[in-house]
């Protein structure tokens, strides 16, 4: 996804006839590297976000509310100080760059109106928010870069001002000249290559869309193409060119058939004629739109990092566990040998020759009598020697029965933190993760859990809701709280019960008002189940239903666990595709 010079030259063109002469009356900053800036224009209100974050900078118009720290930050209170009350005179791109300037008219100290300028600079990690003056002289920045961490250029109060260095050309200036001296300097370089390192603002995607309306492939060789192509290449670009000067832009998001995000654009993007797209009014609602969806993974990626962590180590450890179990299985196989020897030596006690190594009898147990050779310890008395093997039998008959519990402490453990574990990939919110979290305090994974002083009990988050072709509500846990409540609580003996087989996965209920249940709505229902199982990704995954009468929870079984009888078994291919098509209640 491209925040390039094609964006935010959509962004001003929008920033400016919305905002032009409009005045600050208020600046926050939310986050560390994000700033929100109100602006009153035209008898509006608009709200400007800005944000430095290293994965997700930009800038655009949002509707969003923040919380906001109860002390300023230093930059901040910066802001406030020079650009409260200020009038918005103009906005700029210098070059065709992934920077965009605020020029901001307020009065200084001594009562004269002065220019400052808000620099924000949209480029990765290297992203930045800087306030100069009518000098160039930086008053500050919400990143400070020494010479220590930049030797090309330092960031910091009291300096001067400079662009970031760039070799690249103004994408306004292109000519028929530049771009075959261009092609002259990249022969031995693709297409797309040519264009997007040479021409500031143009991202890789976008050096493809052009090669594409041009009817050239994208990785072609510029040294192997015509000049005749060559030509038709820069007028396909030229008229891109001529449509950004002339602000005609067409927002887009362009969706895969799994119906994941591929790319957004702020001009149409005609090599994805055939891929489902969604048009916006204004890149700001697209921007808003396109962030709120990766701001809420971003967060919940980030806040069930430790918990991905602190379960996936638990399972390695089970996963070892059951394997020293299994070799210690096989290494007392053979315990029902050692009473035989033991019982043989004790019925052969007087015929054992002294001081012998092995000693050989007939098998009583065996219905062919066939002769059995013994180990024997020749420092032992036959008495000692069968002791020996006694002993030594009724030690891995212990260790036998041990394990037996062992194991299925060790399987059920296991099943339930793989249950855990897809719980986490189905959170949809950051309530989810609390719960996850709680949970797993209050089976002893986690030994403290942390207080949030101040803060009002947290909502508890609801399963997931869908409504089945057919009409019929479907209900889908999302974490083994939800799953037990669902099923244990709030389905009623003849509602229906889907999990998948021997599978970690979501409890699913399809609630059937005494209805009987068609087998569409089944179908789907079982889709969800495998869908939002460990078995997302498998073909022909088996999925169990039954009456919710039929499911028991055990006395003392962990959350989420529960055992089930009289049940029929659908087998399923989960599919993203299909799932986007079952309609989710609000």
């Amino acid at each position: 996804m491209a925040f390039d010079g094609i964006a935010i030259s959509n962004i001003k063109n929008e920033l400016k006839t919305k905002l032009l002469g409009g005045r600050i009356d208020k600046i926050y900053q939310p986050e560390n590297d994000e700033i929100i800036i109100s602006v009153r224009s035209l008898g509006k209100a608009y709200k400007i976000l800005i944000t430095a974050n290293a994965s997700q900078p930009r800038l655009h118009l949002t509707e969003k509310n923040k919380s906001n720290p109860m002390q300023p930050p230093l930059f901040c209170m910066v802001l406030r100080k020079y650009l409260l009350s200020g009038k918005i005179i103009d906005i700029t791109q210098p070059k065709f760059e992934r920077i965009l300037i605020i020029h901001i008219e307020s009065i200084n100290e001594l009562g004269d109106y002065s220019e400052k300028k808000l620099i924000v600079e949209i480029m990765g990690k290297h992203s930045n928010i800087i306030l100069i003056d009518d000098n160039n002289i930086i008053l500050d920045a919400i990143k400070h870069i020494s010479h220590e961490k930049s030797s090309v250029r330092e960031v910091l109060p009291g300096k001067k001002y400079f662009s970031p260095p760039s070799k690249k050309i103004d994408s306004f200036l292109l000519n028929e000249e530049n771009f075959f001296l261009s092609v002259k300097n990249n022969i031995e370089k693709k297409l797309q290559n040519l264009i997007y390192e040479s021409y500031n603002g143009i991202s890789p995607s976008f050096a493809s869309e052009i090669c594409f309306r041009t009817g050239l492939d994208a990785s072609d060789n510029v040294g192997e193409t015509s000049e005749i192509n060559l030509k038709k290449l820069y007028e396909n670009f030229k008229l891109i060119v001529e449509k950004i000067k002339n602000n005609d832009f067409s927002p887009e998001i362009i969706y895969s058939e799994k119906n994941k995000i591929i790319d957004f654009s702020s001009i149409e993007m005609t090599q994805y004629s055939s891929y489902k797209k969604q048009k916006f009014s204004s890149i700001s609602d697209l921007l808003e739109f396109f962030y709120t969806e990766k701001d809420l993974l971003y967060r919940i990626n980030q806040k069930s990092q430790d918990l991905k962590k602190l379960i996936t180590n638990n399972i390695e450890r089970c996963v070892k566990k059951k394997d020293i179990q299994i070799k210690t299985l096989k290494s007392i196989s053979n315990r029902d040998k050692l009473r035989l020897y033991g019982e043989l030596i004790t019925a052969n006690i007087y015929a054992v020759p002294k001081g012998a190594v092995s000693f050989t009898t007939k098998n009583f147990y065996d219905e062919n009598l066939e002769d059995i050779t013994i180990p024997i310890n020749p420092l032992l008395t036959p008495s000692e020697n069968a002791q020996k093997y006694f002993k030594q039998y009724n030690k891995e008959k212990r260790t036998f029965s041990a394990l037996q519990v062992q194991i299925k402490q060790n399987d059920d453990e296991l099943e339930y933190l793989e249950g855990i574990l897809t719980s986490l990939q189905t959170s949809s919110n950051e309530q989810d993760i609390k719960e996850i979290r709680q949970e797993l305090y209050e089976q002893g994974f986690i030994k403290k859990l942390k207080q949030q002083k101040g803060k009002n009990k947290p909502v508890k988050s609801n399963p997931l809701h869908y409504i089945s072709s057919d009409g019929f509500n479907i209900y889908v846990g999302k974490n083994n709280h939800q799953n037990d409540e669902l099923t244990l609580k709030i389905a009623r003996n003849n509602d229906i019960w889907l999990h998948t087989k021997k599978i970690p996965g979501s409890h699913v209920i399809i609630v059937t008002e005494g209805k009987d249940v068609p087998d569409t709505t089944l179908n789907e229902a079982a889709l969800l189940a495998a869908f939002y199982s460990k078995g997302k990704n498998s073909a022909l995954v088996p999925v169990d239903y039954t009456q919710k009468k039929f499911v028991k929870k055990p006395s003392g079984a962990k959350p989420g666990m529960v055992i089930y009888e009289t049940n029929k078994t659908a087998y399923i291919t989960p599919s993203e595709e299909k799932v986007s098509k079952i309609k989710k209640a609000e």
